[in-house]
């Protein structure tokens, strides 16, 4: 199996998990945390719903600096209902597959940075860049559905049944 299809049958995997997540999250809860340390509901949705974004920023850019010297260059909307995390879900995700069509496995295979104030803090394979951001996206949808039933609101089946959803998907 090549790389791109197995990244892609992954991410087609993950979309629909995340999506149920996404739909439950509770109006009027934006700025909603569960400590002092924990951040803020609404970010953390927002991640949730963007992150296949950054498996097109492993294909289509060479390097992100997260902490660049001139301020943040990663502009986000505030998307404060699950009808506009969804669509912003769908439109990461759409992004994400057309990079990955557009794209071949030597590719993959090339370097990839991440930067802190033009630092390197991290050069691996595109792929692996890939991986680990679908990865650190699963991690943070575990983390999402804790905040729900937190909130006492629904938590969807991911990877199997739970309290709320006895279905097994």
């Amino acid at each position: 199996m090549k790389l791109t299809e197995l990244l892609l049958a992954e991410l087609d995997r993950e979309v629909p998990r995340s999506r149920r997540a996404l739909q439950e999250v509770p109006p009027g809860q934006y700025d909603w945390k569960p400590h002092e340390k924990s951040m803020i509901l609404g970010y953390l949705a927002d991640m949730v719903a963007t992150m296949p974004s950054w498996v097109a920023m492993g294909v289509t850019m060479n390097e992100l600096d997260v902490a660049p010297a001139s301020g943040s260059a990663m502009a986000r909307d505030k998307l404060e209902t699950s009808d506009a995390l969804v669509k912003a879900l769908d439109k990461s995700a759409a992004d994400a597959r057309a990079a990955l069509h557009a794209t071949n496995d030597d590719f993959l295979m090339t370097p990839w940075k991440l930067l802190a104030r033009g630092q390197v803090v991290q050069e691996t394979p595109r792929w692996e860049m890939i991986q680990d951001t679908i990865n650190h996206w699963a991690h943070h949808r575990g983390q999402m559905t804790v905040y729900l039933r937190l909130l006492g609101a629904k938590v969807p089946s991911i990877y199997g049944p739970s309290a709320d959803d006895r279905q097994f998907r």
